[in-house]
């Protein structure tokens, strides 16, 4: 038995990346997952893949684009429709990462982009899935920042203001709904994602972060990032709350 068997979890962003590997490892662990992405085809192969591995748990796709609360509301309604509850939101999904700037360049449509498909998806995801988590007196939220924030990253200027906004999210629910047995908790990822492989340039950057990571290698979403989230969804972890955790290797330090 998984540590989220019987859970139900929302992740969003799960169609790729670092998303589709907690989805993924969500379903490993034993939880429903409602997984939550615009490339519903992509969500389709993830659930093939989890049925295919014999997972106690399993992955519910969900056609959703967080720039669309219409979406967001579809999404929690088939957590509620199809599983009853929501006990884990995932808020991984992030809009306008094409639009990458240094700050002079940066206009205010640029960065209102980012920010309404950052924080503002995420604050409405967890406001939607609130009176659930509430009402059975636990939830667990995991939100998605990055370490640039930390570092400050030239020619990321809309990104950096958007994730910083979801550190600020995140330790005011912390806060406010800790009371309510919900936890809420941020994680920095520096994990090499499928994107690396489709360009000499990607390849060589992952290259270069492996060499000059810690570790000596780059991490990646299933093996590195995704059991760190599922343990923060689990029952063990109900007094980890409000933290910004970094799974980089030890990359960036001093969260």
């Amino acid at each position: 038995m998984g540590i989220l068997s019987g859970k139900v979890a929302i992740v969003t962003g799960a169609s790729s990346g670092v998303g589709y590997g907690i989805a993924l490892r969500f379903a490993m662990e034993g939880a429903k997952v409602v997984a939550c992405a615009r490339r519903l085809e992509n969500l389709e192969a993830l659930r093939t893949v989890a049925e295919d591995r014999g997972y106690e748990g399993v992955i519910l796709p969900c056609k959703c684009d967080i720039g669309q609360e219409s979406d967001m509301d579809r999404a929690v309604k088939t957590a509620i429709d199809n599983f009853g509850t929501v006990h884990i939101l995932a808020n991984i999904a992030q809009g306008g990462l094409h639009k990458l700037k240094k700050i002079p360049e940066t206009t205010v449509e640029e960065a209102m982009e980012l920010y309404l498909q950052g924080p503002v998806a995420s604050m409405l995801m967890m406001q939607k899935c609130f009176p659930y988590m509430k009402e059975q007196g636990y939830g667990r939220i995991i939100n998605c920042s990055t370490p640039s924030v930390i570092e400050g990253t030239p020619g990321q200027t809309a990104y950096v203001m958007s994730k910083g906004a979801i550190d600020a999210l995140t330790r005011a629910a912390s806060q406010e709904w800790g009371p309510y047995g919900i936890t809420t908790n941020n994680f920095l990822p520096t994990i090499k994602t499928e994107n690396f492989d489709k360009s000499d340039r990607g390849r060589e950057y992952a290259r270069k972060m492996a060499e000059e990571n810690p570790m000596r290698y780059f991490g990646t979403p299933f093996e590195d990032c995704a059991p760190m989230i599922a343990f923060l969804c689990s029952d063990q972890a109900g007094y980890i709350n409000g933290q910004a955790i970094g799974i980089d290797g030890g990359r960036v330090l001093n969260y």
